[in-house]
């Protein structure tokens, strides 16, 4: 399936695979979806994740102590396609497990599990060749990060080579919630719009209707990551599907 976000702000819902264990990641996934969101991150969970705040750190900590490995996730995902094939799919890694695994054998195998996307957050545009022949080959999209600090060129060849939608960095720093949207984004994805039809989606920080709303003004999805971690970790395995699907119904509208 192609990713597409059926209504304006569209919601990019990120889970970590694993946390609190992947049987309710896959519960938790599900009621996102009948609740809303556009499109499912599935989160490899990585012992050094430099890019994560300490929520999405600490989920990454417990499942990777409950021996959650990429081929797990891969898994996961093929589940999740088969459940519901409407839903947009991306992988959301580091490149180090994907490298371990080998970047061929990773992107056949996303293919066959279903994934649509793939973004890794560490793999930088000016190096992409081998992933972005990869991916090509097996027709999955690759979804690259743009940040404030980008000069124009850089975002014109982050758009040039991104499928699915461009992921707008907010703010510069780690992921986490905040108290308002960063007021960076709106001229980031301005800028990004002179280069690229595809839709942009903003993250970093999102984690309330109000910011939902704010990013539906000027982008056209919202990734929702660190609010719905807190709330995995705060609710646990029995309640976390419950409490999610409610929030991404909430911040639906």
């Amino acid at each position: 399936m192609a990713i597409e976000f059926k209504k304006k702000p569209g919601i990019v819902a990120y889970l970590t695979a694993g946390d609190p264990d992947l049987a309710a990641t896959r519960e938790i996934a599900l009621a996102a979806i009948d609740n809303g969101a556009d499109v499912i991150e599935l989160g490899v969970p990585f012992s050094d994740p430099l890019a994560d705040g300490p929520v999405i750190q600490r989920a990454s900590e417990r499942a990777v102590a409950r021996g959650t490995r990429l081929v797990d996730v891969l898994a996961l995902a093929k589940e999740l396609r088969a459940a519901r094939p409407s839903a947009g799919l991306v992988l959301f890694s580091y490149l180090n497990p994907v490298v371990r695994m080998g970047m061929r054998t990773f992107t056949e195998r996303a293919a066959e599990a279903g994934a649509d996307g793939v973004l890794l957050t560490d793999m930088i545009v000016e190096e992409a060749g081998e992933y972005l022949e990869a991916m090509h080959a097996n027709k999955l999209a690759p979804v690259f990060l743009a940040a404030p600090t980008s000069p124009d060129a850089r975002l014109k060849a982050i758009a040039e080579v991104s499928q699915g939608f461009v992921y707008a960095i907010s703010r510069v720093g780690i992921t986490g919630t905040q108290q308002k949207v960063a007021s960076d984004a709106p001229e980031l994805v301005a800028r990004l719009r002179k280069f690229t039809k595809l839709p942009i989606a903003v993250g970093f920080g999102i984690s309330t209707p109000e910011h939902v709303r704010a990013v539906g003004e000027f982008a056209d999805a919202a990734v929702i990551g660190s609010a719905l971690v807190a709330l995995i970790e705060k609710t646990g395995a029995d309640g976390a599907a419950a409490a999610v699907g409610k929030f991404i119904r909430e911040v639906r509208g």
